[in-house]
């Protein structure tokens, strides 16, 4: 039997609705490249996720130039909207439960640490046709993922209590923390090899995994998948 349909359900958008995590991959490889260093899994694995000036320290790190934070999230943003029109794809199940929820009236978030540009550009060249009743951007709020901001500005615009009755759906562990530190139940799909979302309330291998459905108050049978 499903649950009751939640208040809202908000999404991540990199990696969860969108394979553009692979584009800023690609985005962060050739910025590796340039200065002639290896972009290997573990440094995926550190920057997925991450807010802009987190992940703006930790390139400057792992590129050994430290003071250069700006320039080099400036850099890299260039890159990954270059990367972005080579073309973008749906995650597994993504547009179709979006579609399902949609037609039972539960309002629906996007809420991502990307710039809101990137996040509408890459919605366009996916050609998904989803209107969502907020979007907030992780620039947009006091602090970024992993702090609570930018969920609890969703609730606020949709007119909803923050709480479990509020479903949440990331694939990286900052993004878990951000819902989950909001009071929302979050579900994980994890979207990186080796990345592990423990403090997710359900993990799950894709969007229309059975489980994932039952929580958001879609009947399981129904096929959602292609």
């Amino acid at each position: 039997m499903t649950l009751a349909r939640p208040k809202a359900a908000l999404f991540d958008n990199d990696g969860l609705l969108l394979d553009t995590e692979s584009v800023w991959s690609r985005a962060e490889q050739r910025l590796f490249e340039i200065r002639g260093v290896e972009f290997t899994l573990t440094h995926k694995q550190a920057l997925v996720g991450s807010s802009a000036e987190i992940a703006g320290r930790k390139l400057a790190k792992f590129l050994g130039e430290e003071g250069s934070e700006l320039a080099i999230m400036e850099e890299l943003n260039g890159l990954v909207m270059d990367e972005l029109e080579g073309g973008v794809d749906p995650m597994v199940g993504a547009v179709e439960v979006l579609d399902i929820l949609r037609g039972h009236g539960v309002l629906l978030g996007l809420v991502s640490n990307s710039p809101r540009p990137f996040i509408f550009r890459s919605h366009e060249i996916a050609g998904t046709g989803i209107e969502f009743d907020v979007v907030v951007s992780g620039h947009e709020v006091p602090e970024a993922k992993p702090a609570p901001d930018a969920y609890l500005k969703a609730c606020e615009v949709l007119g909803v209590e923050s709480g479990p009755d509020v479903v949440a759906l990331e694939d990286s562990p900052t993004g878990v923390a951000s819902a989950s530190a909001a009071g929302l139940f979050v579900i994980g799909v994890p979207s990186v090899p080796g990345i592990t979302l423990e403090g997710a309330d359900l993990v799950a291998s894709t969007l229309d995994d059975g489980a994932v459905l039952e929580r958001l108050g879609i009947e399981p049978a129904r096929p959602v998948g292609g």
